[in-house]
């Protein structure tokens, strides 16, 4: 084959990729030999049937570069000269491959490394990953020695990786259909993969069979040192790649992938991910509510958002979202046309539109009289648009429909679907992908037939303008991801209300001058106000009869809370009693919260009461975070009160958050609906609870060593009044 143009090594440079210069061990710096080599060496060469030597000089076959195989017994393999060492290669090689056992691997990396060698691939397992000190150490060895000598490692305990544009299989693994990828169109490979896990992600590239294209398969296996943050900023930066496919299962510091995720999004290339290990078990021991609420899965979905990433919820779904924003081309329509011979179909695409909160905007009057023009009288002059089984043999009327709608700026895209194949069906699909093609839209088609692979399945995937999906749940999914892709610039776009001057100060002061490691609400609100959190003051009382003179000091009805250090949750001490109406309600509730606390907690140092004004009626929300000991500092944000635990309704960023970050957030809730306005309650202003959770996130940022959960519970909120009226903070011990 050809070399087609695609980048080699040295084309690409190792320098800025958007975040300064990264140099050689930057982010997806120094790869350049490791993916896209001009000569590769097979250390562990062989003909011996199935071993990895056999099986990756195979995967080389058709590589365009040089192949130079290494094996001290033998002179020749197939034709092909072999050398003793890689010390007694004519030249020095940009990538070594070696597929030797785990004892010889050091000294086959000394000699790369005298040699020269720009990269290496480690197929042996047996390292870091059993857990066992001496083979740890040994990872980390060859670790270090590769940073000295300036060589790339990907492995070890790798499965390799594929360069389609250059032919060149890195890889052991057989039954990968090689010769479909590289003889593929050069436009057509257009998804770049990363994954964590070999075998999925190899597996994905199956799907060659049916008509998608990779650019790159690339796997990470123990990433002692290329990560998968390095694969993702690479290929941002290689043309050959139009998208990202990302299969992620979690990493040690995962600011690496969110830095790697901007690159592509400042190089408009989109990143769909597919995150793992979705269970949340690790995030209970807490003192605060929001410190068991910021789960790890929901942080990442937050991190990948605001880094202009987009993230899917199912394995099936990463390359049905990747191969549609591969093709989609930005229009302004955020609406979708469904056009369809199905009652029943449009039923179901209405239901998932309005799960992913797609609007389905109705014809205007002129396409409305277009519609009724070609339809018959049984039809839907509607979106979902019924064109019924009359029409689907019409292919004028059909087209005029089709057509009338894609001419609309608010139709980003038309939904179709295929319930099943014959000559009529097949006729459709160019006839679809043409009118996509005139008007720059995507014609989305919802394959339903339970025959996976019938007649117009490849036709579809194959057709420029047509994205295929097997669910109408994805498909509206990704059209929603595709939407708010296009609108990630909004997230940076924001005016922002700085922090009061002083802030740090004044809180670093509060902090350090607290008694003990749990601030309750009157130390805790103090720290709020110096970042610009509007809180309820309140009346200290240390007995019931100055709890009683505060109360009529403030005017009824009045809130009691216990006033105490080192105890976290007062509701469940009996710690808070709220609409007390007179003095001897206050006194009464005095004498029984001092018994209840007492029994509750006899280890927490109790001051006496604070006695506060009752708070209008708002929509009760949350806000606080934690320091995790993945993300660093987490902020998070939901549906508060005394039932935030039950409902777990929160979503958790990485902080700090911007005001436009914190909206998304907001939006992200189930229950966000209840910021509207429910009964007789006002709605909120987003911007201003926005706003508060940003300057929470600036807290708890600018304390991670000092803060280690923060909880604002609840946070009442009537119009663009967000009032705090409790708060906790747990710092971290100060010794």
């Amino acid at each position: 084959m050809a070399d087609v143009g695609f980048p080699r090594a040295g084309d690409l440079g190792t320098g800025n990729l958007g975040t300064g210069d990264l140099g050689t061990r930057g982010l997806g710096g120094g790869l350049d030999k490791l993916v896209a080599p001009r000569s590769i060496a097979l250390v562990g060469a062989s003909d011996r049937a199935g071993s990895f030597g056999q099986r990756t000089q195979t995967n080389l076959a058709r590589f365009t570069g040089d192949l130079y195989l290494v094996n001290p017994k033998r002179e020749e393999i197939d034709g092909v000269l072999c050398y003793p060492t890689v010390a007694d290669l004519p030249v020095a090689p940009d990538c070594v491959i070696i597929a030797t056992p785990r004892e010889t691997v050091e000294p086959v990396l000394d000699q790369c490394i005298a040699r020269g060698a720009g990269a290496a691939v480690i197929f042996a397992s047996g390292f870091s990953e059993v857990g066992r000190p001496e083979l740890v150490a040994l990872q980390e060895r060859i670790a270090a020695k590769a940073r000295t000598g300036g060589l790339r490692i990907a492995g070890p305990n790798t499965i390799g990786h594929i360069n389609y544009g250059i032919g060149a299989g890195l890889t052991f693994m057989d039954g990968i259909y090689l010769d479909l990828g590289i003889d593929a169109a050069p436009e057509t490979r257009s998804i770049g993969l990363v994954s964590q896990s070999g075998a999925l992600g190899i597996g994905i590239t199956q799907a060659m069979q049916i008509g998608h294209f990779f650019s790159h398969a690339l796997t990470c296996g123990n990433s002692c040192d290329v990560d998968i943050a390095d694969c993702i900023a690479y290929l941002a930066r290689d043309p050959a790649a139009k998208v990202i496919a990302v299969n992620f299962e979690g990493h040690a510091d995962p600011r690496r992938v969110e830095a790697a995720c901007k690159i592509a999004s400042d190089a408009d290339k989109p990143v769909v991910v597919f995150k793992m290990a979705t269970g949340e078990s690790g995030a209970v021991a807490a003192a605060s509510h929001t410190g068991s609420l910021a789960g790890a899965h929901e942080t990442y979905r937050s991190m990948f958002e605001h880094a202009g990433a987009v993230m899917v919820d199912e394995y099936e779904a990463l390359l049905e979202t990747a191969a549609f924003f591969a093709k989609a081309r930005p229009n302004q329509g955020a609406g979708v046309a469904v056009v369809t011979g199905s009652g029943g179909a449009g039923i179901m695409a209405a239901d998932a539109a309005e799960a992913h909160g797609v609007a389905l905007p109705q014809p205007a009057p002129d396409l409305l009289e277009r519609l009724k023009a070609r339809l018959p009288e049984f039809g839907a002059t509607a979106n979902p648009c019924d064109v019924t089984a009359q029409v689907l043999n019409d292919m004028g009327s059909l087209i005029e429909c089709a057509d009338g709608f894609l001419e609309r700026s608010e139709y980003g895209a038309l939904v179709n679907f295929h319930l099943f194949s014959n000559d009529v069906a097949l006729r459709r699909i160019p006839i679809f992908d043409e009118l996509g093609g005139k008007h720059g839209k995507m014609i989305c088609t919802i394959w339903l037939s339970p025959w996976p692979e019938a007649p117009g399945s490849r036709e579809l995937i194959a057709a420029p303008n047509t994205a295929l999906f097997r669910s109408t749940d994805r498909c509206f999914a990704a059209f929603a991801a595709w939407r708010r892709w296009l609108a990630r610039g909004d997230l940076t776009a924001t005016a922002d209300a700085a922090a009061p001057a002083g802030s740090r100060a004044a809180a670093a002061a509060l902090l350090k001058a607290a008694d003990g490691t749990v601030l309750g609400e009157r130390a805790a609100k103090p720290v709020l106000a110096a970042y610009g959190i509007e809180t309820v003051g309140g009346a200290p009382a240390s007995s019931a009869g100055d709890a009683r003179a505060a109360a009529d000091e403030i005017g009824y009805p009045v809130a009691m809370k216990l006033d105490a250090d080192g105890l976290a949750h007062k509701t469940e001490a009996g710690g808070v009693a709220l609409n007390l109406g007179d003095g001897d309600e206050v006194a009464a509730a005095f004498t029984a919260m001092m018994a209840s606390a007492k029994a509750a907690a006899p280890e927490a140092v109790i001051h006496g009461v604070l006695i506060q004004r009752m708070a209008e009626k708002g929509v009760e929300i949350v806000i606080g975070g934690k320091a995790d000991p993945v993300f660093g500092p987490v902020v998070v944000v939901g549906i508060g009160g005394t039932l935030v635990e039950v409902l777990r309704d929160t979503v958790a960023a990485p902080a700090p958050v911007t005001g436009a970050q914190a909206l998304r957030m907001l939006d992200r809730l189930r229950l966000s609906d209840m910021l509207n306005g429910v009964r007789d309650l006002p709605a909120v202003d987003r911007a201003a609870l926005a706003q508060a959770v940003a300057r929470v996130s600036d807290l708890l940022a600018d304390f991670p060593d000092l803060i280690a959960e923060l909880d604002v519970n609840p946070v009442i909120c009537r119009g663009a009044e967000i009032l705090a009226v409790d708060g906790l903070i747990v710092t971290r011990s100060k010794e």
